[in-house]
């Protein structure tokens, strides 16, 4: 049955992966998005279907919409965007999703969040468990991100006890594929960038810090069934691929993968830039039926080819 559904952050690297899916469902899909991050770019295809509408809207300002669901993915996510402007970050995390959860209350919708592996901070426990309440520097440069999206969860569950919001929480994990920006400033687009102009490929500490990467596809079949999972499961639940790799083995893949000219250097380590980060999926996979699919150099032989594109299109 079709739906009229709302995607903010819609015109983002997930979100207009999202807005595809679900119209292509035969969804009604409003995409809100203020282009901080998001590109019209990634959402043009879209334009033409009377099943999509764009509007330009930050969340951070009250939208009236009478919808059925709303996945809520408006938020810088690479560390040079949110800590560009880290007090809109926050705001953005917090008026943002309070924006969105009153008007979830009023329309009686189902309001999923799209939460982040960053709640976690710098584990002090391998894999990550959803049980876990994290190790998180408050004050630090990425608490603006960190903190915004755990205060984010907590509002949802008290939206949810005391004004009866169905909510959905997900926490997400590295992710990548096209319609990542060109500056997107996560590890993955900066290594193909950098390896598809045979420049150097700069890791920061000694490249032994871990990730585990999922590939869009597989993280938007893991946000709809979580939207629409039949047993009202709430959250919150780790999406991303268990697969880990350490980033300076990522490094050599991509330089492989792209016949690279690139050398490896070395510079110091951002402050709260987490050692390990690997998912913890049993959760996912027990109640959603839910597990990646896509083998990492699948994903990076069609990310590599949509960032191929995207670089001689820009010269």
């Amino acid at each position: 049955m079709s739906k009229r559904i709302l995607v903010t952050g819609g015109a983002g690297f997930i979100g207009s992966h999202l807005c595809e899916r679900l119209v292509n469902e035969g969804n009604d899909v409003i995409c809100l998005d203020n282009f901080f991050t998001g590109s019209k770019d990634n959402i043009r295809h879209l334009l033409s279907n009377n099943q999509f509408e764009l509007v330009r809207h930050d969340v951070t300002k009250e939208y009236l919409a009478e919808v059925d669901q709303i996945y809520n993915l408006a938020c810088p996510a690479s560390p040079v965007h949110y800590q560009y402007n880290p007090v809109k970050t926050i705001e953005t995390s917090v008026i943002g999703v309070t924006n969105m959860l009153e008007l979830a209350k009023q329309c009686n919708a189902t309001i999923l969040q799209a939460s982040t592996s960053e709640v976690y901070g710098n584990p002090t426990i391998h894999p990550q468990i959803e049980s876990y309440w994290g190790n998180v520097n408050p004050i630090g440069i990425r608490s603006c991100y960190d903190e915004g999206k755990r205060c984010a969860e907590t509002l949802m569950m008290d939206y949810h006890r005391q004004c009866k919001v169905d909510i959905r929480i997900i926490r997400i994990f590295n992710t990548y594929g096209p319609n990542m920006s060109l500056n997107d400033g996560r590890v993955i687009s900066n290594f193909i960038v950098q390896a598809l102009n045979n420049q150097d490929i700069t890791i920061y500490g000694e490249g032994l810090q871990t990730r585990s990467f999922c590939y869009v596809s597989d993280l938007v079949e893991g946000l709809i069934k979580m939207m629409n999972n039949s047993q009202h499961f709430i959250g919150p639940v780790n999406i991303g691929n268990p697969a880990e790799r350490t980033i300076l083995d990522l490094a050599k893949i991509i330089i492989e993968m792209t016949n690279s000219k690139s050398k490896i250097i070395y510079k110091d380590l951002p402050d709260d830039d987490p050692v390990k980060r690997k998912p913890d999926i049993a959760l996912a996979q027990k109640e959603l039926q839910w597990a990646p699919k896509v083998d990492i150099k699948d994903g990076l032989q069609k990310t590599i080819e949509y960032f191929d594109r995207m670089l001689k299109e820009n010269n």
